[in-house]
This record gives structure tokens, C-alpha cells and sequence, in this order.
């Protein structure tokens, strides 16, 4: 039988692979996937009776999404990121992730291109390429931060987008309000889409702000942004997200939509609801801990500052460490997790092919479980790296 020979240049995700090495591999503390340590405030729950109590909700919902959640998205928007309904459109999405691919199949003809910042997120590359479309990747400095003149060099006739992602994933970089203004007004000027993904908004550090950049006065025709309630309000399994989009692409966002979904499961949306009454507060008091174990992390990783380079990462809950020495990443990865019961992920899936890299992800741990992970991948990238 015929396989599709754009799926087979598609990469393999990264994360199953770790995961079946890691249940090969029992008592495994993982530092690989991105998720929070904690799931959903109760708010979120207590509205699920909401949606049980209205038969009708077990009918097909508007594409767009529910009426009661679109309200308080928008009025989110409004009060945290500056962002005005005019001129654009809110559409509630199953994550970010699917918001992204309703961007990408929008705005895209086959042999278009799309430019990534590198190191990538992968499943954004991988979105790219399943579109017949060409990602084109621009490197970031030393500390993971955009380089806005190289980024408008590598814009061609094709280009349809520049995406940046702040707070980052891979690198827990924050992109300054500046650079990102600069990015927005190239696409401005160029005549093209500016996506923005914001999934990682709430979690910045030591002074480090977030800023959107669909609030730049003049920005809603150009500008794709990206939320989602998976990291801050500990919802991943729910698959709730949205994204703000030009008013001019609300049409062919919701033929994609009622194509692939219909509608955003309707009691994940009823959970939003609940989850978003309980307001960011609820994200930001939990961000405590994960500030406290990032210090941990820190502080393991300092110890082990002749063997990888830590660069600057104010957001998210990663860091994307640089290995000093010439190392196979994914060789690396099996032998921590086989010999010393610690998992990370390689960097060549975040497309960092010339050099070692191993992504450290520190959200979904508590605090003594991240102490003793880091300190089983501190003590074994020494033993391992010595030889």
C-alpha cells in the first residue's frame, strides 16, 4: 500500500520515544515533557455541572466556541494582554497546538514558507511540513534571543508568516517587548502574518515580563496569537486553547475547524469557563513552586558548568543546556535514562543538529522529586561525560 511521502518527511515526535524508554525503564524520574506539576483549580470541576445540566450540550456547539467561554477569553485579553476584540476574532480550539495548524492550512498554499526561530518547537515544524509548506529556520543569538535582522533577510516572495514563541520551548527564553515590536512591524511591512504562541505567558522570572504583540496599536490585521490552558491552569488533558485571528481569516479558520473538530469538546469548554472564573491568580500562586524548583535546577546545574553551558531562560520551565563535549544527544539520553534513571530530550528534535543539546524540562515535578532528577542527571552526566 501507497504512504503518504509527505508524512514520511514529517519527524517522529520525540516524546513517545522517551516515554516507552522510560517504562522500559522503571523508577525513571523524567525531566522530558513540558507539563505542570498540578491539574486544574476546583472552579474547573464544580462548572462541569453546569454543562451536565443543560441536555443540550451534548449537541454540536457553534465551531467557534460557546458563548460563556468566548466572553471571558475576551475580557482576559483585554485586562492581561491588551488585546482589543476590534478587528479581530476569538476561535476556542482543542490547545495551541491545533490553533497553530488552523493558522498554518489559513494562510498557506503548498511550496509557501513559514519561518521558524531556532531552536524550534517541534510540533510547529512538523505542522509546517504536513502543509506542503517549506520551514524556513533563523537562528537565535547565544541566549535564545530573536535576531530581528536576520529574521527580515530570510524573508522571500513565499514567505507567509514569522512565528515566535515567549516565553519559549524549547529554551525558556523571553523575548523583549522590543524585539518582538520589530518582528510585528517586519511582518507589517512585508505584508505578512506575525504568529505569536503564548501558551507559556504566566510563567516568567527575576523581573522578566510577558508581552503580547497582537496589543501593538494597528497590529489585528497581521497578527495570529496563541493561548492555551494546558501549562498555566495544569488542563493539557482538556485540550483547551484559542486564538486571536484577523477578522478576514475568521472564514477559512472555521472551514478548517468544522473539518477536523466541529466544535472544541463542549465540557473541556464548560471546565474552561470554571477554570478561567478562578483567574490567573490561580496560575500565579502555583508558579511559586515552580520558581522555587527552577532554583534547584539552577543551582545543581551550576555545579556542572565545565561540562554544559546554561544559557539565560527567564520563562517557561525549561532550559536548553549546550554539552561542551562532542556527544551523541540521543546516545546520551538512552544511557541516562538506562543507567541512571533520568530522562531528558535531545536537542536535534528541536532541529539543534550541529552540536549536543539536551532539553531539561522542570514543570511537572515537585519539589523533592526535581531535586533528586536533577541530581541523578548532574552526578550522570559527569560519570558518563568523564569517559
Amino acid at each position: 500500500m501507497y504512504d503518504s511521502l509527505r508524512m514520511q518527511s514529517v519527524q517522529s515526535p520525540i516524546i513517545p520515544v522517551v516515554g516507552e524508554l522510560i517504562r522500559s525503564n522503571p523508577d525513571t524520574i523524567s525531566l522530558g515533557q513540558g507539563v505542570a506539576y498540578y491539574g486544574p483549580p476546583p472552579q474547573a470541576v464544580e462548572a462541569i455541572r453546569r454543562f451536565l445540566a443543560d441536555p443540550e450540550n451534548h449537541k454540536y456547539k457553534l465551531v467557534q466556541g460557546i458563548p460563556e467561554l468566548l466572553e471571558i477569553i475576551e475580557q482576559k485579553l483585554e485586562e492581561e494582554n491588551g488585546l482589543s476584540p476590534d478587528g479581530s476574532r476569538i476561535v476556542v480550539t482543542a490547545g495551541a497546538n491545533m490553533g497553530f495548524v488552523n493558522a498554518i492550512l489559513a494562510i498557506t498554499d503548498p511550496g509557501d514558507e513559514i519561518i521558524l526561530q531556532l531552536p524550534y518547537y517541534f510540533n510547529h515544524e512538523m505542522a509546517v511540513t504536513i502543509a506542503d509548506c517549506k520551514a524556513v529556520c533563523v537562528p537565535t543569538d547565544d541566549d535564545y534571543q530573536l535576531q530581528p535582522e536576520v529574521i527580515s533577510a530570510a524573508i522571500t516572495d513565499r514567505t507567509r508568516a514569522i512565528v515566535t514563541i515567549s516565553p519559549n520551548n524549547p529554551t525558556g527564553a523571553v523575548y523583549s517587548e522590543s524585539d518582538l515590536r520589530q518582528v510585528n512591524e517586519i511582518c507589517r511591512r512585508n505584508g505578512i502574518y506575525h504568529i505569536s504562541d503564548e501558551a507559556y505567558e504566566y510563567f516568567t522570572y527575576d523581573g522578566a515580563e510577558h508581552f503580547s504583540p497582537g496589543s501593538i496599536a494597528g497590529a489585528a490585521g497581521h497578527t495570529i496569537s496563541l493561548f492555551s490552558l494546558s501549562k498555566a491552569y495544569g488542563f493539557a488533558s482538556w485540550r483547551i486553547g484559542w486564538m486571536v485571528i484577523p477578522e478576514h481569516l475568521f472564514m477559512p479558520v472555521r472551514k478548517i475547524q468544522d473539518t477536523i473538530l466541529i466544535c472544541p469538546p463542549v465540557i473541556s469548554q464548560w471546565a474552561a469557563v470554571g477554570a478561567m472564573e478562578a483567574g490567573c491568580q490561580y496560575c500565579t500562586d502555583k508558579q511559586q513552586m515552580t520558581a522555587e524548583i527552577r532554583r534547584i535546577v539552577l543551582d545543581e546545574l551550576a555545579d556542572i558548568a565545565d561540562l554544559v553551558t546554561v544559557p539565560r531562560a527567564d520563562g517557561a520551565f525549561y532550559f536548553l543546556l549546550r554539552v561542551h563535549k562532542d556527544s551523541d544527544p540521543m546516545e546520551l539520553v538512552r544511557r541516562l535514562i538506562k543507567e541512571h534513571k533520568v530522562a531528558v530530550i535531545p536537542g536535534m528534535t528541536f532541529g539543534m543538529e550541529d552540536k549536543c543539546y539536551l532539553r531539561v524540562a522542570y514543570g511537572a515535578l515537585h519539589k523533592d522529586t526535581a531535586a533528586e532528577g536533577i541530581g541523578r542527571f548532574v552526578r550522570g552526566l559527569k560519570q558518563i561525560l568523564a569517559i
